[in-house]
C-alpha cells in the first residue's frame, strides 16, 4: 500500500468515526481517535492485548475500559470486524480490506491471510435463495508448515 493510500483510508475512517460519534452523541476523545489511528496504521489482525501494548508503547496510555468501549463503537459503526479464531479469544481487523481467507493454525494459533481470486469469484457469484449476502468470512483451520513439521518430528520419536 502506498503512503498516500494509507493516509486516505485513515482520513476516511476518522471522518466516518467522527460522524458516528456525533450522530450518537458520544464524546470525541483523543483516546478514541488514538485507538482508531493505531488500528488503521496496520492492516494485520490484532487482539485487545496486542492493541493495548501498542498504544502503551506509542505513548497513548488508555485504560482497558476505554479500549473495550472504543472497540465496541468501532464495531457498531463498521470500521472493524471481529473474528473468533480461537475458542475464547477475539481478533479484529479493519473493515473494508481486500477479500481474503483466514488460514488458522491449530498448533501455534497463527492467522495468515490468503487471497484466492477463483474462490472469491465463486463466493461472489453464489446465489442464495431468499438471501442477499453483504459480507462473508472464510476460515480454514489446519497446521502451518512449522507445526506440521514439528508434529511429524514428534511422531517419529515415539
Amino acid at each position: 500500500m502506498k503512503s498516500g493510500e494509507r493516509t486516505d483510508i485513515r482520513q476516511v475512517a476518522k471522518q466516518k468515526f467522527t460522524d458516528y460519534l456525533t450522530a450518537h452523541k458520544c464524546r470525541k476523545t483523543p483516546e478514541r481517535f488514538a485507538v482508531l489511528d493505531v488500528i488503521y496504521s496496520d492492516s494485520r489482525h490484532f487482539d485487545t492485548d496486542m492493541l493495548f501494548e501498542t498504544l502503551q508503547k506509542d505513548g497513548f496510555p488508555v485504560s482497558r475500559a476505554t479500549l473495550y468501549n472504543t472497540l465496541q463503537l468501532l464495531l457498531d459503526c463498521r470500521l472493524i470486524v471481529k473474528h473468533h479464531f480461537e475458542e475464547h479469544r477475539a481478533f479484529y481487523e479493519r473493515a473494508g480490506g481486500a477479500f481474503h481467507l483466514h488460514l488458522v493454525c491449530t498448533g501455534c494459533h497463527s492467522v495468515t491471510e490468503y487471497q484466492d481470486a477463483e474462490l472469491q469469484r465463486a463466493i461472489l457469484n453464489k446465489k442464495i435463495k431468499k438471501f442477499k449476502a453483504a459480507h462473508y468470512v472464510l476460515n480454514v483451520s489446519g497446521l502451518c508448515t512449522e507445526c506440521a513439521r514439528q508434529l511429524k518430528k514428534n511422531n517419529k520419536k515415539k
